[in-house]
């Protein structure tokens, strides 16, 4: 089985599952996101925030391939490129870490290691541009999947809670603590990943 991870460009955003790259939950404030998704211009709002961040800060994502096949991916940025961070009751993040926005492993690729592999490729890309960690915001309340990362799952892969909420607690993950994770922790950041979104398959390339 041959996998490679590749930073998230406009030219492999449409390897993505379509209801991710139509989303724009993270990369809008809550007006903004709901008058695109009504007037049928998310994708390319999509589209037009990956392209500012790419020109300002750089890669903000990775993708994962198996065998040529996309199966998951992450998102990420500074929290100043993300406008809904600062809707949180819990916001905002902290000065020295990167906001982890959303991810996802395609099923039947989890358990593999691919998220441990994921979010070890973030931590070293983050590390060299002198973040500290990783934080997001995270929903206690979580039943069915969105955009916003089940707080509970996010525990188990090594987050903790930094600021308590009853819906919306911001947790942070120091980043060198991801550099020797082992298998239990791979188990639960395969069903935290696993979680975000449930589609049957991804446009294969």
């Amino acid at each position: 089985m041959g996998r490679r991870l590749v930073p998230l460009t406009l030219d492999n955003l449409p390897d993505l599952p379509k209801r991710c790259r139509a989303c724009v939950f993270w990369e809008l404030d809550p007006v903004s996101s709901e008058a695109a998704v009504s007037a049928g211009r998310a994708e390319a709002g999509k589209e037009a925030w990956i392209s500012s961040v790419l020109l300002e800060w750089g890669s903000c994502g990775r993708v994962v391939y198996v065998d040529d096949v996309p199966v998951g991916f992450v998102l990420y940025a500074p929290p100043a490129y993300v406008p809904r961070s600062t809707a949180f009751p819990t916001s905002p993040v902290s000065s020295d870490a990167c906001q982890l926005m959303t991810a996802w492993i395609m099923p039947g690729y989890q358990g593999q290691g691919l998220g441990r592999v994921l979010v070890q490729t973030v931590a070293k890309d983050l590390l060299r541009r002198e973040f500290r960690a990783i934080e997001a915001f995270g929903d206690a309340r979580w039943k069915e999947p969105a955009c916003v990362l089940p707080a509970d799952h996010l525990l188990a892969v090594g987050f903790k809670t930094v600021r308590p909420h009853p819906t919306h607690p911001r947790l942070r993950l120091e980043l060198r603590s991801t550099l020797s994770w082992k298998g239990d922790v791979e188990m639960a950041l395969d069903r935290l990943l696993g979680a975000v979104q449930k589609e049957p398959a991804l446009r294969p390339l």
